[in-house]
């Protein structure tokens, strides 16, 4: 069941996105109450997704030295450079240019492990991998924004909303899910619990974009010409990462498997994750919202591409 429901996120994510938008527009005042529900379905979301992240395997990351390096590489030090080289040199604005950053310097952990399976990469690997992307990201990302966006970023990111929605909506979901990834090593029914926690994040996250949608229907119409702008800016991400994963794959010497993964990796980015992040922030940089959620969409229909690119062994 679990994959049948992955295998139609894409549809189901549009019609709620679309349903969303056309409440927004037709009943505003009965859809903004909605609002107060999204922290909670956030932290929801994100404790059922990061228990479905094998937490306690961190060291079982390093076994395929030559795998991780290349994934370390391309995600944390070749994919900034080229953000750095070319996204932030456009004349976009700072909120739309604060959420494709956002959203595209950090890898994902969920949809990384799910399309990595549709498209045959090396499962294992990607699911041994997910630990370590989350930590070095979380530990990253402030240094990455501070580089690309400047000292007013640095004051925006030490906001009391934002650390409130950080410890709040990532840390402490993720230390939960730590620590019922331990309870379920001595406990079948904790165990059992997880597995099904696994259904959930899809239904979540489709909850969460008809939300935004609803409520944010006013950005998305008044951001409609540059959501084409970085409509265009996802697509060619997708691309170089496409192509980052055959080039870093043949420099590292990697089997099929293991270079399908690296592609699939450096595609997905965590957008969800950092949808709290952007939500904090003040009046004026809404922007980012709906940019992280175009991102979101773009690159689910991305993956089926890769799917579909990715070499077959």
């Amino acid at each position: 069941m679990r994959e049948q429901i992955e295998h139609q996120q894409c549809w189901i994510y549009l019609a709620c996105i679309v349903l969303g938008l056309s409440l927004g527009m037709l009943a505003p005042a009965q859809m903004a109450p909605l609002e107060h529900a999204l922290w909670p379905l956030l932290g929801l979301l994100l404790y059922a997704t990061f228990t479905q992240i094998p937490l306690l395997r961190v060291k079982q990351s390093f076994q395929d030295k030559r795998f991780m390096a290349a994934l370390l590489l391309g995600n944390f030090i070749v994919i900034p450079a080229i953000l750095g080289l070319g996204v932030a040199w456009l004349p976009l604005s700072p909120p739309v240019m604060a959420g494709i950053l956002l959203v595209l310097l950090v890898p994902c952990t969920d949809w990384f492990i799910t399309f990595t399976h549709l498209g045959k990469g090396d499962t294992a690997r990607a699911i041994a991998a997910t630990p370590l992307l989350l930590l070095v990201q979380i530990i990253a990302l402030p240094g990455y924004l501070w580089l690309f966006l400047g000292s007013e970023w640095l004051s925006l990111t030490l906001s009391p909303a934002l650390i409130s929605a950080f410890i709040g909506l990532i840390a402490l979901p993720l230390l939960l899910a730590w620590l019922t990834e331990r309870a379920a090593r001595f406990s079948v029914a904790i165990e059992r619990t997880t597995h099904a926690l696994g259904l959930t994040p899809v239904p979540l996250l489709a909850c969460v974009v008809f939300i935004i949608a609803a409520t944010q229907v006013t950005h998305v119409l008044a951001l409609r010409q540059l959501l084409w702008q970085a409509i265009l800016i996802f697509i060619g991400f997708l691309i170089v990462a496409r192509l980052l994963g055959r080039v870093l794959g043949q420099l590292f010497q990697l089997p099929p498997a293991s270079a399908r993964t690296l592609a699939f990796s450096f595609g997905t980015r965590n957008s969800f994750v950092m949808l709290p992040i952007a939500l904090t922030l003040p009046n004026g940089w809404q922007a980012a919202v709906v940019v992280i959620v175009c991102q979101s969409l773009v690159e689910l229909f991305g993956m089926v591409a890769f799917i579909r690119w990715a070499p077959r062994p």
